[in-house]
Order: C-alpha cells, then structure tokens, then sequence
C-alpha cells in the first residue's frame, strides 16, 4: 500500500529549494491523451493514474467489466488502493537503484547493489523540485521489485503564498513508439474531454512534453482545475505530472484560481533528470519489444465500416478514434441538431456474456445475443439520452453501438431523441461488415 506522510498545519515547512523557481517560457506543450474523461470514474491519485501504461490485455479486461460503452476511448488503469499499474509483468531485470546512486541519463542501467527507490524518496524529490513555498499532506510510492507492476509516484500538497493546490508526479516505462507512448502525448478528444488549452513542443533531447489545461470534472458541475503535463523520452521514459487549484483532486473546496505551475513550470517538473533515474529503476519487460499487430490502426478501420452503414440523410460533421483500440465515434446531423454515435468492436467477448446480456435481452437463431438500453447519459449534459445496441456472436465478437441525442456527453441536448433509432443501431451493430 502507499506510504503516505501526515504534516500538521504547525509542522508545515516553509522551503526554498534551488532551481524550482525558474520560469523556462520557451517550452510551449499540447495537452496529453487523457483517458477521454475516464478518470471521472476513479478515486485514485490522478497523476498515478495518467502515467499507467496501457495496452491491450488490460483494456480489453476493464471493458469486459462495462455493461455499455459510455465513451471512454481510452482508460489508465488502477489497482487496488490507487496503485498503479504499469504494462508489464515478467521477472525483474534487476534491483532499482536510490535516487542518488541511479545515473540520470537516458541510457542507464540498474545496479545489483543499489537500494530500492523508496516513498519517501519520491516525495523528497517532489518537494526539492517544486519552487519555494509550505507543503501539507504526502504521499508516495517508490521502486518495489516484488511489486513490478505497480509504478512509483508522489503527491504533496503545495502552498506558495496563494493558497494550496496538490501536485502529484508518477512515473513508468513505455514501448518507444508504441501506442502508450503515443497516447501519453496526444490532445484528448473535446467531445469527449472538455480543455482551455492544449500544446506540445520537443526537447534538445528529443522528448515530446505535452501540457494539459482542464478541469477534473468534464461536466464542470465543480470548477476544480486540472492541469497535466506528460514528458515521453525516446527511451520510453514517461513523466507524468498533475497540479488542481485545490488541496485534493476530488472533495476538497477551490483554494486559488489557477494550480500553482504555469505550463513552464509543469515542463521543468516533468523534464527534471531525477524522474529519469527513478524510470531506469523500474525493471524493464524484456518481452515488450514490438507492439502487438492486431492494435494498429484499428480505430480508422473501424470508422469507415460505421460511416457505411449509416442511414441515408446523415451529416457526419465530426469523427474520431483510437487506432490503437477497436473505438470510433461521428457526430452526426440530419438538420435537426447535432448527435453522437459511437461503436466499439470487441474480440473475445464470452466470457462476459452472463454479465452484459441478463434479463430482457434475446437470441437469435445463429447464437447471436442481443441487449438494447435507453438510459441517461453518463457525463452530465443536461436532458441527454443514451440509446444502445449491444451484441455478441456465439464466437465472442461483439459489437455495442451507442447513440446520443447531443454532439457531446458533457453538453445539453440539442434534440429530443438521437438521429439513429433503435432499430437502425441494430442494423449498424448486426451487420456482416464488422466481420472483415
């Protein structure tokens, strides 16, 4: 579990710590890949949360746990009691090292003799890396090896003069090039994650940094901010950081009007050279050295097929999807207002069958079930509705197509019912195409 460090209000210490205060304006970054607003659903540590690895096993497990799509493109993964896990498993290459004996550079390696990275190294270093200011309740997690899928992270609550605000570091491994990796770096989609800002640049080293400016709740229903700044090396060294204008993510009252780093701040954060050293800590997947190719491209491909099939007299005006995943969405309109269909392709599905197809759903004659739903939609805009078709061949391929009657989740109903009916989302999700 997370060894978290109390400080009471008496016991705050006022710091200075060198180089925090720099304000390095020449890095511009763009917003991170964001879970499509699925950290909505999570109570643990969001930094933790951002920095989780994920590929295609454990996806595919979290999905199996979902009744209906819902919208989550793309969801980081948490353990039990927010700890993270990152997407490998297999032996450790060997013990991590301290902070102050582990080399910072892109290419170290672990040493035999060095001790484990430990939590409160992790949050030393947050706190020596953050400007001058008070800090309040820590927690953290070091570089366990009878742990390996559990990754280090730290979180300290940060005051500089203009009210508290938490910040939280994680950091993992990713597959250099892969899909995780360039998830980290990429703009969330806004009709699924509402942002103000979103921008990228590249390091001298190579690095893509990317800075989020958004809110922890997408329907803004409290006006929490959550800024993020995600670092990916070239090495596959990913650096994630996350600051809100409040002492806690979730449940805690807005104690200033912005979190505490600029973007500026957030890039130094995230670039500094002791996260690298705590990666090159964490035992390395010597399995992991090509993305799986059944994750490629999919989304596009997916895309498509759903465009065809759409009845005539509908407008796709937007369109999105993971190609890493089997998700797409368009919005549609057929001149009564904007509508938001999307459609998830899934593999391997019989196992689940019990739990996505109980009373009220049917089976055809070739094995093929059926469920339909009409229920409300899930992210809080105003008189949204959420019509579903979802089924499963006797195989376990299954296909759950969703429609809404709003271009978005997160905004008010633009119509009174989404543009495709129930018996046309059927068509879309029986059809043979999918397939192929």
């Amino acid at each position: 579990m997370p060894v978290e460090r109390q400080y009471n209000d008496s016991d705050i210490d006022s710091t200075s710590n060198g180089g925090g205060n720099s304000h390095d304006d020449g890095f511009e970054v763009r917003l991170s890949a964001a879970l499509h607003d699925a950290g909505d659903t999570f109570d643990a540590d969001r930094g933790a949360l951002v920095a989780g690895g994920t590929v295609r096993g454990r996806r595919l497990r979290l999905r199996r746990r979902t009744t209906v799509l819902g919208g989550a493109a793309g969801v980081a993964l948490a353990g039990v009691g927010g700890a993270l896990l990152v997407p490998w498993g297999g032996s450790p290459s060997g013990r991590p090292q301290s902070p102050s004996s582990v080399s910072t550079t892109p290419h170290a390696t672990s040493s035999p003799t060095a001790r484990a990275v430990t939590s409160d190294d992790m949050i030393g270093m947050l706190e020596k890396l953050l400007p001058e200011g008070k800090f309040g309740k820590a927690e953290g997690r070091g570089v366990d090896v009878s742990e390996p899928l559990v990754a280090p992270y730290a979180q300290v609550v940060f005051d500089d003069g203009h009210g508290p605000g938490a910040v939280s570091v994680a950091v993992n491994r990713v597959l250099p090039g892969g899909s995780d990796a360039r998830q980290a770096v990429r703009c969330p989609d806004k009709v699924y994650t509402p942002y103000d800002s979103c921008r990228t640049s590249h390091l001298p080293d190579a690095s893509v940094v990317t800075v989020v400016k958004g809110y922890e709740y997408p329907d803004r229903r409290v006006d929490t901010k959550l800024w993020t700044a995600n670092l990916v090396t070239p090495d596959g060294h990913h650096v994630s950081v996350s600051e809100w204008n409040a002492a806690a993510e979730k449940d805690a009252p807005v104690s200033r009007d912005e979190p505490p780093l600029s973007a500026a701040q957030l890039t130094k954060l995230a670039a500094a050279a002791e996260w690298r050293g705590v990666v090159e800590a964490i035992p390395e997947d010597p399995r992991q050295t090509q993305e799986p190719p059944e994750t490629q491209g999919n989304g596009t491909s997916i895309r498509q097929t759903l465009a065809s099939l759409l009845p005539k007299g509908l407008k796709v005006v937007a369109h999105g999807s993971d190609d890493d995943e089997q998700f797409t969405y368009v919005v549609v309109d057929d001149g009564k207002g904007r509508s938001l269909v999307q459609i998830n392709v899934q593999p391997d599905m019989s196992d689940v069958a019990d739990q996505l197809f109980g009373a009220g759903s049917e089976t055809l004659a070739d094995g093929t079930r059926v469920a339909e739903h009409k229920a409300p939609g899930e992210k809080g805009g105003s008189g949204v509705v959420m019509w579903t078709v979802d089924t499963l061949r006797s195989d376990g391929f299954r296909v759950v197509v969703s429609a809404f009657n709003s271009g978005s989740q997160q905004t008010a109903a633009t119509r009174t019912a989404p543009a495709l009916t129930m018996k046309q989302l059927r068509a879309v999700a029986l059809s043979p195409k999918w397939r192929s």
